[in-house]
């Protein structure tokens, strides 16, 4: 049982140097390779946490969003919503409009008419 703590510090030590090894030099954080390899050697408890906390670049999660956290010294206040404007002029709708006005009211008499037609023929 005390051999467990040494067990798993030698296979943090043992991970944290294939990982350093095995990533490219951009992907590593803060000092060169050779550095973060000297640094897990000579200390393995203490360069195994480091590397894994602060050495290596971690790749960015592909979850779900997060919404924005409220920090207002932090960034600029949100943009108003954007209020879509008719491109249309005031006389153009205008004009339409009355022109569907005119056509409800064409509608309306040929409805009246035909309506006419058909009372007519049988009084």
């Amino acid at each position: 049982m005390p051999y467990v703590f040494s067990l798993l510090v030698f296979v943090g030590m043992v991970f944290a140097i294939v990982d350093i090894i095995m990533r490219d030099q951009s992907q590593v954080k803060h000092l060169p390779k050779t550095m973060w390899l000297i640094l897990v050697i000579l200390l393995p408890l203490l360069g195994t946490i480091l590397w894994f906390a602060i050495g290596r670049e971690w790749p960015e999660r592909q979850s779900a969003p997060r919404p924005p956290q409220f920090a207002p010294w932090a960034s600029e206040p949100p943009a108003p919503p954007t209020v879509r404007r008719e491109a249309r002029s005031t006389e153009q709708q205008l004009a339409d409009l009355e022109r569907e006005i005119e056509e409800d009211r064409l509608r309306a008499e040929l409805a009246r008419r035909r309506a006419q037609q058909g009372d007519g023929g049988q009084a």
